[in-house]
């Protein structure tokens, strides 16, 4: 199973993709939609370049499902509102593709891949390198893309294997079934 992480902001949005083989992950792609070439004020077509940007990593990548950060409330509600829209531009974009999109908290995530949901970014950055045997430390935006995936890929799949076995989501659901069968094979 294909699976691409996605951590919106209104200025850089991360991606990640990794691929998923019963318990093994493996690295795949990662990076960021920017929309820092754009002015400030231009939120239109600051969207436009994300929800473009999206659909071009769907387009190359080609992945199973998708799992997005959801948004916190900050201090600033104007900051809140800006990058719920942003993360709104990206999750159109999932769904427009027939996507199954799962949504976890950055404290969802944090508690997945480092085992400390209060974890500071480059401990995400650190412990992302070493579950994926990467060379290098990922881009904070692009690190915590693929932490939002791999966590799809260990919450994401048991979930998918209860509400299969459930019986719901209904029968026709191929990545509830993928799942399911991947995990009775461990």
């Amino acid at each position: 199973m294909r699976i691409l992480g996605i951590d919106p902001g209104l200025r850089t949005t991360g991606f990640g993709v990794i691929d998923m083989d019963g318990a093994n992950l493996a690295y795949v792609a990662s990076g960021t939609i920017s929309t820092t070439h754009i002015e400030k004020g231009q939120l239109p077509a600051r969207l436009k370049v994300l929800f473009e940007g999206v659909k071009e990593v769907l387009a190359r990548y080609e992945p199973d499902s998708a799992s997005v950060e959801i948004v916190f409330v900050n201090v600033n509600p104007q900051s809140t509102l800006l990058l719920g829209q942003a993360r709104g531009a990206c999750v159109t974009a999932l769904v427009s593709a027939d996507l199954p999109v799962a949504e976890y908290t950055a404290l969802q995530m944090k508690q997945a891949v480092v085992g400390y949901g209060r974890a500071d970014k480059t401990q995400v950055q650190e412990m992302v390198k070493r579950l994926l045997n990467l060379p290098a430390l990922p881009g904070p935006d692009a690190a915590d893309a693929l932490g939002l995936a791999i966590t799809h890929a260990h919450a994401g799949a048991g979930l998918a294997r209860m509400a299969y076995a459930k019986g719901i989501g209904g029968a026709g659901n191929q990545t509830q079934k993928a799942a399911y069968k991947a995990g009775r094979s461990r």
